[in-house]
This record gives structure tokens, sequence and C-alpha cells, in this order.
């Protein structure tokens, strides 16, 4: 549904590795193709994956501590990557970016959450799992420097609300994926009771 609104052209305007920056000419409701249109600039993004990994204790998680240059510092976020491979599943993607960035492999992948990122400006889109039934594996396989530099940290989910009220977690998808995991977990122990 667009509620009378219409993209009429699409300009290309940048390219920057995987993003496509396009100016959207855009008819507005009621409007007769070309006039009162706007213009609209979107950053054309191909899509990520957010994986919450939990320890066999389930009750502790891992994240990652990365360098994010879009904030010139470290973050700590769930495993993340973007969908980047053309027509892989994204569940595959989520366990791929799960190999590569903590050297795990999942027994069970549960789909949480789908979502836009921040349709203002982005047609990014992300899909959320939880990662259960975690194997190490033999060697990580990092790919990017950032990857090569981050660290893997232990955290327990207990501390999710005062990791965030102290602005230690500041991230939206792992913000996302953590309470997702958190209430997913809750009720499959209160069915498992």
């Amino acid at each position: 549904m667009t509620d009378g609104f219409r993209v009429e052209a699409v300009t290309t305007v940048a390219t920057g590795g995987f993003l496509e920056l396009v100016e959207a000419r855009v008819a507005q409701p009621g409007e007769v193709a070309g006039s009162g249109s706007l213009t609209r600039f979107v950053v054309r993004h191909p899509g990520a994956v957010v994986v919450v990994p939990v320890d066999a204790d389930g009750e502790h998680v891992f994240l990652v501590r990365q360098y994010r240059v879009a904030v010139d510092g470290l973050l700590l976020e769930a495993v993340a990557g973007k969908r980047d491979v053309p027509g892989e599943p994204p569940v595959d993607t989520a366990r791929r970016e799960l190999e590569e960035e903590i050297g795990r492999r999942a027994g069970r992948m549960v789909a949480l959450a789908e979502f836009y990122n921040s349709p203002g400006f982005t047609d990014e889109y992300s899909y959320v799992f939880c990662a259960l039934d975690l194997e190490d594996l033999p060697e990580r396989a990092t790919v990017t420097a950032e990857e090569d530099h981050m660290t893997i940290e232990r955290v327990p989910l207990s501390t999710l609300d005062a990791l965030i009220a102290s602005r230690e977690i500041v991230d939206a998808k792992t913000i996302i994926g953590l309470s997702l995991t958190r209430a997913y977990l809750a009720d499959e122990g209160s069915r498992g009771s």
C-alpha cells in the first residue's frame, strides 16, 4: 500500500562499495505525473542478517566488539553481516557470518524477526536469528580488517537492561536481537518446564 504515492523515476547519484545512492522522483497522492512531485534520496543496500549466538548454558550470548568508522569508535554488537552473495538465503548468510565472526557453527537457527533498519533513507532490510547448539570450529575465517581486530565477548543475558541503560550497547540491531532472543529463551524455557 502506498496511499497514492508513486515513484516516477530513479536516477543513480553515486555508488560506493555495496551501496548505491539514488534520487527518486515521487508523485504525491492525487497529483498528475510530473507535477508537484517530491525528490527524495535513498541509499540502496543489499540487506543484512543479525545473529545472536547463545552459549550452551542458555544464559550467555556471544557478542563482538568492533570498530565502526561511521561512529569512529568501538561498538558491542550482535554478529551481523550484509547479504552480499546473490541468491543466498538469509539463514545461510547468518550461518556464514557466525562462522566468520566468532568461529562457531549453529546446530539450530531460529528466525526471530525481520525489519527495515531506517526506512526514512535506506531500503536496508534485516533478518534476525537466534543461534543455538553451537559447535566450535578449528579457526575463525575472518574476511575484513575490522573482523581481524574484533574481540568476542561472552555476555550474560541477565545484564541486557543494564548494558542498554549504561549505553554500553547502543546498536539498534543488537538491542532488537538480544531482546527477542531473551524473550524466545524465556518462552522456550516455560514450555519445557
